[in-house]
């Protein structure tokens, strides 16, 4: 019944809200121009950063209302402007909001506005259209859909700063591609904005500087006549290594040195020019420091949100930028591109683009010959990079892993060590028998028991991992455990025996069960009172976990249909063990009760 009373109340609120949002519609009908336009006032103030009430009048039709007055011959140019203002406003909202507002086609209307005498209602709609533009949900190609869009805006960006600053910016996020570059230049972008660099308002130079950037971006025809133009007697290339400064804000930086970058790789600079190579060798630490903190942000905000680490990952040659990361002379921009990396490569998704663009390659080499504090990271992203379902996993088993991985696990630091032995084991999970002796060989068992000691935990624990791993399907069981057998069975009874927690005993009890499951292995726990007495044990520990996997051991061993069980049974009943059955199976724990009557049935069989 609660769940009933929900609805209405719901309802009730919202009615309200909308109640509330009513007049302010109501005011723009009204025949006095003078209350409508005291109305559109009053509605822009209501919806200044509110919005729930930017939702509310959007769903109450305000917007083709504001269209209708801001497009009227009639309507003073004082009203059209705060009509241009309000919806401003309301696309500065929610993205559902911009939506609503291109369905009521308000570009074109915008647009109409910019033939307008009066500067201030120009820059109103041209507010509004830079905040719609620079929606993601907005097509970029409802801008070139005019072709006397173009042009009348290049003669717009005279007027003022604000026209230019808009402007500007409409032109950098519409630019996608060589088609929009070239419209752009072709209607005289370069020669109009190049004189906005030298502007005394920053948000100008700034949104100059972007646009440049876009325009450049894999375009030779752009970057060669960027280099001959003059803006008050000086060369743009010399303009863009200015605004490289240190002090200049850190988003003028790195813009500029996108301009340069794009013009290099254009050919329109050489490498070796005198004012890239003194520059870049002054400000070449400070440009490593801006590196690894955009790295660093990067790896941050991917960490936790799978959305996040979409979008990074399908940004423009981000991925590019991070690969090439790998590779600089800096080890701390390394570090962070490999943290980047890291935090990327969390996504199960996502780790087909690895492979697109190869990021094993690079990261193996970093493996090769590195830092601790980097060889920790690259490591533990290899250990992602090696799961059964990457794209990444067999080239990098190609390129030598297995022998580097086990040479991380004799490291000193333990950190290594883990990731060594962790990368180890999600290589051997399904697995084909050549990878799984391939692991084993270059491993050794020295080391494997050296591992199976190891005062770390997590050493431990990984492990015993790889192991279980190794001893799984029937067929590689019985390879294994003919040739490591012996070793493999005094590790598990050291083990069982020690001073160990829950879950190590847990691990190595399923370690057990795997064996049990071989055809002719199963013979070496058969073989072995000892171990048979520790199963038994652990059947009657106090710990369900313990119980659990011990049952995993019998019921491997007793199964029906496998040649052998009669005398299997036999020997188990003898023990003891179809009394410790009976008991288990009035276990008040429904799992390991359900496991006992199942084993009992094979005795019954």
């Amino acid at each position: 019944m609660a769940c009933l009373l929900e609805t209405p109340i719901r309802m009730s609120v919202l009615s309200e809200v909308t109640a509330s949002s009513r007049h302010y519609v109501d005011r723009l009908f009204d025949p006095d121009p003078q209350k409508v336009l005291q109305g559109v006032i009053d509605m822009k103030n209501a919806v200044i950063g509110n919005n729930k009430q930017k939702a509310n009048l959007i769903v109450l039709g305000a917007v083709p209302r504001l269209l209708y007055l801001l497009q009227q011959e009639t309507s003073s140019t004082e009203l059209k402007t705060e009509c241009a203002v309000v919806l401003g406003s309301l696309a500065m909202g929610t993205e559902n909001n911009v939506k609503s507002l291109l369905d009521c086609h308000i570009i074109p209307a915008l647009l109409q506005g910019l033939l307008s005498p009066d500067l201030k209602f120009i820059e109103a709609c041209l507010r509004c259209l830079r905040t719609i533009f620079t929606s993601p949900v907005t097509p970029e190609e409802l801008l070139y859909t005019d072709a006397t869009v173009i042009p009348h805006l290049m003669a717009l960006l005279s007027r003022s700063r604000y026209t230019q600053e808009y402007i500007c910016q409409i032109f950098s996020h519409c630019c996608k591609g060589p088609d929009h570059q070239t419209i752009l230049f072709n209607h005289g972008a370069v020669q109009n904005i190049a004189h906005l660099l030298t502007s005394a308002s920053y948000k100008v130079r700034m949104q100059a500087l972007k646009c440049f950037s876009v325009l450049a971006f894999e375009n030779p025809q752009v970057s060669m006549t960027l280099v001959n133009v003059l803006v008050d007697g000086e060369l743009l290339p010399q303009i863009f290594v200015k605004m490289l400064q240190r002090d200049k804000p850190i988003e003028m930086q790195l813009t500029s040195a996108k301009c340069l970058t794009y013009m290099c790789r254009a050919g329109a600079i050489r490498t070796d020019d005198n004012c890239i190579v003194l520059k870049l060798d002054h400000d070449l630490k400070h440009a490593h420091e801006l590196r690894q903190a955009a790295f660093k942000l990067y790896a941050s905000l991917g960490a936790n949100d799978e959305d996040i680490r979409k979008k990074i990952i399908e940004t423009e040659n981000m991925m590019d930028r991070i690969v090439t990361g790998l590779s600089e002379s800096s080890v701390k921009v390394r570090l962070a591109a490999v943290r980047c990396l890291h935090s990327l490569s969390r996504s199960v998704q996502l780790r087909t683009s690895f492979q697109d663009h190869a990021v094993w390659k690079p990261l193996m080499k970093v493996l090769q010959n590195a830092p601790d504090e980097i060889l920790v990271v690259a490591s533990s992203m290899l250990c992602n990079l090696l799961l059964e379902f990457s794209p990444s996993k067999e080239p990098i088993l190609e390129s030598g892993a297995v022998e580097l991985l086990c040479g991380l696990t004799q490291s000193e630091n333990p950190a290594l060590r883990v990731n060594g032995i962790w990368a180890l084991m999600n290589m051997a999970f399904q697995a084909e028998q050549k990878i799984k002796a391939d692991i084993l060989r270059s491993l050794s068992t020295e080391q494997l028991f050296r591992l199976l000691s190891d005062s770390d935990l997590n050493v431990l624990m990984k492990t015993l991992g790889l192991l279980r791993n190794l001893l799984s399907t029937r067929p590689h069981i019985d390879k294994i455990m003919s040739t490591h057998g012996k070793q493999i069975m005094q590790a598990v009874t050291l083990i069982l025996e020690g001073e160990h927690n829950i879950e190590v005993k847990e691990q190595t009890l399923c370690i057990l069960a795997n064996i049990a499951d071989g055809t002719t292995a199963k013979e070496l726990i058969m073989t072995n009172d000892d171990i048979l007495q520790k199963i038994k044990y652990y059947m009657g520990h106090s710990h369900v976990k313990l119980q659990l996997a011990a049952m995993f051991c019998i019921s491997n061993l007793i199964w029906n249909e496998e040649e052998g069980s009669q005398e299997r049974q036999d020997k188990l009943r003898d023990m003891g063990i179809v009394d410790i059955l009976h008991k288990l199976s009035q276990s008040p724990d429904s799992n390991l009760c359900d496991k006992a009557k199942m084993a009992l049935q094979q005795y019954l069989a």
